[in-house]
């Protein structure tokens, strides 16, 4: 039995490209959002290290 070569895997679908200013806009969100996660990381670690630093009476 002889299978139609277009009919096998994925090879035959087009998938459609996303433009280069959607991807753009993913990417520069993905970086704002990393760059305010390493930000609020920093600042939890500084006030923990400022408060352990406190001397308690």
């Amino acid at each position: 039995m002889i299978r139609e070569s277009a009919a096998t895997g994925f090879q035959s679908r087009v998938a459609p490209a996303a433009s280069s200013r959607l991807t753009n806009a993913v990417a520069a969100s993905l970086a704002i959002a990393a760059l305010s996660l390493c930000l609020s990381v920093s600042l939890t670690v500084l006030s923990t290290k400022a408060t352990m630093a406190m001397v308690l009476h």
